[in-house]
C-alpha cells in the first residue's frame, strides 16, 4: 500500500513561513499527481494545492494563492509546500496524498491513498 509521510509543521507567528514536505515510502512520487489537504479544528478537510505528475499543472485554493507554492524535488522523492505570509486561519493539520484518477483540481480533488498522520501547523502570536 502506498504510504506518504508529512513533515515540517510547527508553531509560527503570523507573517512567518514554513515548508512542509511529503515523502513516499516504497514508491516513486513523480508518477503521481499529489495534493496537499488541511483540516482545521471543527472544519471539514479541504484541498489546498495540487501538482500533476509532470508538474505542468498546479492549482491552489483561492485563500492561499500568492502565499503558498507547491513543488517537486524528484531527486529527494518529495513534494513540498512552501507557505509564506502565514495567517491564523492557516492553522490546521496538513496532509498529502496521491490523487484519485490523477486529477489535480482544487478544491474538489480526492485522495487515492489513506490519510497519514499529517503535520500540525499553528499560526499564532
Amino acid at each position: 500500500q502506498l504510504q506518504l509521510v508529512e513533515s515540517g509543521g510547527g508553531l509560527v507567528q503570523p507573517g512567518g513561513s514554513l515548508r512542509l514536505s511529503c515523502a513516499a515510502s516504497g514508491f516513486t512520487l513523480d508518477y503521481y499527481a499529489i495534493g496537499w489537504f488541511r483540516q482545521a479544528p471543527g472544519k471539514e478537510r479541504e484541498g489546498v494545492s495540487c501538482i500533476s505528475s509532470s508538474g505542468g499543472r498546479i492549482k491552489y485554493v483561492d485563500s492561499v494563492k500568492g502565499r503558498f507554492t507547491i513543488f517537486r524535488d524528484n531527486a529527494k522523492n518529495t513534494v513540498s509546500l512552501q507557505m509564506n505570509s502565514l495567517k491564523p486561519e492557516d492553522t490546521a493539520v496538513y496532509y498529502c496524498a496521491t490523487l484519485r484518477g490523477g486529477y489535480c483540481t482544487v478544491p474538489t480533488m480526492l485522495p487515492s491513498t489513506s490519510w497519514g498522520q499529517g503535520t500540525q501547523v499553528t499560526v499564532s502570536s
